[in-house]
């Protein structure tokens, strides 16, 4: 991975390709060290079978490791230190241990999974090793949504959360993020303490992993814990006031992920009617089976949500990533079909909801999204007399803005309320969505009929976006160096009036691997790096006179800037 990459959101992999033509003795003897240690029987085989007939593959997968980043571990399944498997995460459970003991932080934490393939083999090897070397140890009862880890933090008041999951990446992905106690307030990590775990985990990589002692001896939460986070998503929204028959109706989608269970159980406490379901969706399914990607932002993955919500006349198609912590929306399209809402359009709504609430109660805060979030939610701030505040990517920055009232970012995240959760969580954004469609249905409207009453109070935004996934991770690099070196004038006709390189340092944030283009008339394009996926990721809003036009600008400025990026 390029250290621009690195700069922004920490780096998938770490260490120089180089030639990895052939394996070379120092290869061999480290593949064969590895694989002594490898109590996982799949992966000690597949890794023997690349030491004795593919030294290619064998040299690429010992080309370095993964580095523990703000993002934590992602990566796909596989044996050796460029993959995820129990060698890797045995060693970051035991580097986020020693982190935990030698910063004097409280050596507790809790540990959840999700239904991904080895999350749950993973999650326990995390319980034993962290036991092992003497911290307390919390592990959720089974299969669970990433928000109640981010909420078990506060809630049992523990050092450190860990949650095995990949959240929305393909389906052979797994991974391993982190969050903080204490003053961190139960949200990710962010700066320095990356590297100081990363720097704990490479002094663990350095030896073997069955010298470490383990432990079984740590606690299963009971349903207490998850009756809890119920509960306290449940009294975020005002009491219902709307029977059951006169609710709008809803399908939802799980996206063979573990949301349902937990989002069945909030609707109901909350007093909504249960939604119809996507049968072939609802059970956790590590295998993925109906989408090739199961992420609700792209192509063709809310189709069987969608045809579920044509077939019952639905009101609303709701969407939850694998994880549960994104949510996508899809709302009639007037031609017998539903259109997915940007996420910037659901950001827009719950944010303007906040502020309002937050008016109707005399109270001030902030309203908070990622730099590549739409500039729309400034312009709600600005109306209600409220801060307003842009952040890097990521969500470990968004939920740390001080007196935040809602926060979210553009890739279907949202943070409804900052004093429950310190994350983005598709369940409890799910459900203010449910309680305004709840509110306006009872006045005779719809979601389309307050996205129309926002434009004509705050103006016509649109949003679009580029990725370009590459399979050489080094272009990414070279996309950005380019766009540096000899960055566009103009784009789709309108000239840029001023360009803006993060990693020079801007004001409110760290160096980061960002490139932003204002355009003449409002309108903005930004560039970056992923810190998940390899891709490189354009943001592009636009304001104007009507939806419409919003809308067609957005859609000639992706034109204009593809081929920059390709």
């Amino acid at each position: 991975m390029s250290a621009d990459r690195g700069a922004s959101d920490g780096a998938i992999a770490d260490g120089d390709l180089g030639d990895t033509t052939a394996a070379t003795d120092d290869v061999l003897v480290r593949a064969r060290a590895w694989a002594a240690q490898d109590p996982d029987d799949e992966t000690r085989a597949e890794l023997e079978q690349l030491i004795d007939g593919d030294a290619e593959e064998l040299a690429a997968r010992f080309a370095g490791r993964l580095q523990f980043g703000t993002a934590g571990l992602r990566a796909e399944l596989g044996a050796g230190p460029l993959r995820m498997n129990r060698v890797v995460v045995t060693q970051a459970a035991a580097g986020l241990a020693r982190f935990l003991i030698d910063s004097g932080r409280d050596r507790s934490v809790v540990i959840g999974y999700d239904g991904r393939v080895n999350s749950d083999v993973f999650a326990r090897d995390s319980a034993e090793v962290m036991r092992g070397l003497g911290l307390d140890v919390t592990l959720l009862p089974r299969a669970l949504p990433t928000p109640l880890v981010a909420f078990a933090v506060r809630h049992l008041d523990v050092g450190a959360g860990v949650m095995v999951t990949a959240s929305h990446n393909p389906p052979r992905d797994n991974g391993y993020k982190v969050y903080l106690g204490g003053d961190d307030e139960g949200s990710q990590i962010v700066p320095p303490v990356d590297g100081e775990i990363a720097t704990a985990i490479d002094v663990v990589a350095a030896g073997d992993i069955r010298t470490l002692d383990r432990a079984n001896d740590y606690t299963v939460a009971d349903e207490s814990l998850v009756r809890a986070y119920v509960d306290a998503t449940a009294a975020t929204v005002p009491a219902l006031g709307l029977p059951v028959d006169a609710q709008p109706s809803v399908v939802y989608t799980a996206m063979h992920g573990v949301g349902w269970e937990t989002a069945r159980a909030v609707f109901a406490r909350a007093g909504f009617r249960e939604p119809a379901v996507v049968p072939e969706q609802i059970e956790p399914d590590g295998a993925f089976p109906t989408v090739s990607f199961p992420n609700p932002e792209e192509p063709g993955a809310m189709d069987l949500a969608i045809a579920r919500g044509v077939a019952l006349g639905a009101d609303l198609v709701i969407a939850n990533d694998p994880d549960a912590d994104r949510l996508a929306l899809a709302i009639p399209d007037g031609s017998g079909s539903f259109r997915r809402l940007a996420g910037n359009e659901v950001g827009w709504l719950l944010g303007w909801r906040a502020a309002a609430r937050a008016a109707a109660a005399g109270t001030t805060g902030v309203l908070a999204a990622s730099i590549v979030s739409s500039p729309a939610l400034a312009r709600v701030a600005e109306q209600y007399g409220l801060g307003h505040r842009d952040t890097l990517t990521g969500f470990k920055w968004v939920s740390r803005v001080p007196d935040l009232l809602f926060g979210y970012e553009e890739a279907l995240g949202y943070l409804v309320d900052p004093q429950v959760i310190r994350d983005k969580d598709g369940i409890s954004a799910a459900l203010e969505l449910l309680s305004l469609a709840a509110e306006l249905a009872a006045e005779g409207k719809t979601i389309a009929d307050q996205l129309d009453a926002f434009a004509a109070r705050f103006g016509s935004f649109a949003s679009g976006q580029v990725a370009t996934r590459v399979d050489d991770l080094s272009r990414i690099g070279e996309v950005m160096a380019a766009l540096r070196s000899s960055g566009p004038t103009e784009l789709g006709g309108i000239a840029v009036t001023a360009t803006t390189d993060f990693l020079d340092g801007v004001e409110g944030f760290p160096p980061s691997d960002i490139l932003r283009f204002d355009l003449d008339g409002g309108a903005r394009v930004i560039v970056r790096p992923s810190g998940t996926e390899p891709k490189v990721k354009v943001y592009i809003d636009t304001v104007a006179e009507t939806p419409a036009a919003a809308a067609a600008l957005a859609d000639r400025l992706a034109a204009a800037v593809r081929p920059l990026v390709s």
